[in-house]
């Protein structure tokens, strides 16, 4: 990705120096540039007819008639505000790089600016954005801004305060600030209802820090918007952008009547293959070194997605005694893109319709957001929270909800969730879902940490369902898959996946579905454990899905067998108790001196090693196919 802003020759920055409260330094107040024609008048645009606007212009009546146009000089951007709304700007197409001012008549304090074209490159595709205000490393380059869209409140080259922003058209921008600027947005008020074009470019989003060496601090703000891909918040390309006491939300909008689902710039709802629908996921983290961070903030997405990680690089994404929440019917609460430094989530609360959280690669950390740790924090992340607010934030644990699932891993290697402190996490599906990739989870329960899962599974490891492309068919297989001799189901491999736990009570069931060789490594310490753990075949409702059954993906149902390729190693630490309720297989069974294996009161377990009835002992370790079963 890449952008570059346009600077022709006409340049107009007008300023008024104004003195502001007992600041050191004073920043500079900004206006909206001089009209070019003065106030007042009215204009048609006829059919036909061209009209180059060449400077801000101001009117009480503009009507625009079919076929005609209205354009700003070379390198710039026409936009239209009434009565200090945006308004009037459509796309050139369903997948337009472009606005254009669309027909009607408009009446009001109509006011045209025409702006530097700000330029945004992605995935072969360069975007001409418009924003309200532009910041750079000065402050507010007003030659690249909508002043007249900027309602109310004071706006300097350090901070804005109390500004509203409302726009009812297309890809119309908030506040980007980039170019290694250091700003404030205080109490911002913002109201976007339209669709946008492409989130991978901030074309369309309300708030956008950018830029290495950029810094943006969001406090107080009301953020809401409405519209496809008409993201809140973008942090990218090396930004620290911090989010404090702010409430944010993001709802779909409608798409284009002739939208075909598409990958990168034409990406306008989320793939169907991640077993999800919708247009709209509310922030969005992107490129390298990028930092996000929520402090005592509400954000929230209708559909598609939260907190969202993509096409990044050594980014950084977290939230401190905030809320995430799905407010519709399919959706994520964070996206782990592979490449991700980490998600860290302390003292968060989740409310989710469909994923926890989805991992390609990268490390998820859910924790209890105490003193020490948010204090490392805010010298790790460069908060700068003062003294007064660090002591405000109250010490308290996760709280992870979900409708559907909890956490998947549908592709990449080498994802992990870490679970310690107090977080409570409740799913209504399975817990841990693995695609076949290699994933580790681990769960510290010391602190009261607790895992339900509503279905009763808690890891489910299966082939991936998901067709590969937009227009592809899951099909299921059938029969058995072939042994590989050459894969060891009794030995641990770095491609496996993994599941520790410490100190915790569990009920559930573990299940192993792979036809390929991946084993499920269990470790146990000091915890107790109720359910079946198993080697199992898998099977979806439907035999195949297409992107019309997309809901179909991720559920299934297991039935216990031996493993083939398959391979659940259990290791049974100190102080731990596995209670069997059901028939379960294993390649490879150790036991502490000082752990056991049980069964439900009233019934004894028995266990047998390649068809031999063997006695279970304390300390002994099992090889082989294990048969436990409950008698």
């Amino acid at each position: 990705m890449s952008e570059a802003i346009r600077q022709p020759t006409m340049r107009s920055r007008v300023r008024a120096l104004l003195a502001v409260g007992a600041l050191a330094a004073a920043p500079t107040l900004l206006a909206p540039a001089t009209a070019q024609a003065g106030t007042g008048g009215r204009r048609t645009v006829a059919a036909g007819e061209t009209w180059v606007v060449t400077g801000t212009t101001r009117l009480d009546l503009l009507v625009v008639e079919e076929g005609a146009q209205l354009t700003a000089p070379d390198g710039y951007i026409i936009t239209l505000t009434v009565n200090g709304v945006e308004t009037g700007s459509a796309l050139d197409g369903t997948y337009g790089v472009t606005t254009l001012i669309a027909p009607g008549t408009y009446r009001g304090d109509v006011v045209l600016t025409p702006a530097v074209e700000h330029l945004v490159t992605f995935a072969g595709y360069t975007f001409h954005l418009r924003q309200a205000v532009y910041v750079g490393s000065a402050g507010v380059v007003a030659e690249n801004s909508v002043l007249s869209a900027v309602r109310g409140g004071r706006l300097t080259d350090a901070y804005a305060r109390d500004v509203g922003l409302v726009s009812e058209a297309q890809a119309f921008n908030g506040f980007f600030v980039a170019d290694g600027a250091d700003y404030a947005l205080e109490d911002l008020r913002v109201a976007f209802d339209g669709n946008g074009r492409c989130d991978f470019a901030s074309y369309g989003a309300a708030v956008t820090g950018a830029g290495e060496g950029t810094r943006l601090v969001v406090d107080g703000a009301r953020i809401d918007t409405r519209g496809v891909v008409r993201s809140a918040l973008i942090a990218r390309d090396g930004a620290n952008v911090v989010v404090k006491n702010s409430r944010i939300r993001a709802r779909n909008g409608v798409l284009p009547d002739d939208y075909v689902p598409a990958g990168g710039a034409n990406m306008l709802t989320v793939p169907w293959r991640l077993g999800l629908t919708g247009d709209i996921r509310a922030t969005n983290v992107i490129g390298t070194n990028t930092r996000a961070t929520y402090v005592n903030s509400a954000i929230s997405s209708e559909q598609w997605g939260v907190l969202s990680t993509d096409s990044v690089s050594n980014s950084r994404l977290t939230t401190v005694n905030s809320s995430v929440t799905i407010t519709g019917d399919s959706g994520y609460g964070t996206y782990a893109d592979g490449k991700t430094q980490q998600d860290l989530f302390l003292g968060t609360d989740f409310d989710v319709a469909t994923w926890v959280a989805i991992s390609t690669g990268s490390p998820v950390v859910f924790g209890d957001s105490t003193a020490e740790a948010v204090a490392a924090l805010n010298e790790e992340l460069e908060l700068g929270l003062g003294e007064g607010e660090l002591a405000a934030i109250e010490a308290r644990p996760c709280t992870l909800t979900s409708r559907g699932f909890g956490v998947m891993w549908h592709s990449g290697d080498g994802g992990s969730v870490d679970i310690s402190g107090g977080t409570r996490f409740s799913t209504a599906e399975t817990m841990f879902l693995d695609k076949a990739v290699q994933m580790a989870v681990t769960v510290d329960g010391s602190q009261g940490a607790e895992l339900h899962a509503g279905n009763g599974v808690l890891v489910q490891i299966m082939e991936t369902d998901n067709p590969g492309s937009i227009d592809g068919v899951y099909t299921e297989p059938t029969g058995d898959p072939d042994r590989d001799d050459s894969f060891d189901t009794s030995a641990e491999h770095t491609a496996d996946a993994t599941a520790s736990f410490t100190g915790i009570a569990l009920q559930g069931d573990f299940y192993n579905a792979m036809r390929t060789g991946k084993n499920l490594v269990l470790s146990f310490a000091g915890s107790s454990v109720e359910g079946v753990i198993s080697a199992s075949a898998s099977a979806h409702a439907v035999s195949t899905i297409t992107s019309a059954e997309w809901a179909q993906l991720s559920h299934v149902t297991n039935t216990a067998r031996p493993a083939i390729n398959n391979g659940v190693i259990v290791q049974l630490g100190a102080g731990s108790v596995w209670t069997v309720t059901g028939t379960s297989y294993l390649t490879k069974l150790v036991l502490d001196a000082d752990a056991e294996v049980r069964a439900p009161d009233g019934t004894t377990v028995g266990l047998t090693v390649d068809g031999t009835a063997t006695a279970l002992e304390t300390g002994a370790t099992y090889t082989g196919a294990l048969t436990l079963t409950v008698g």
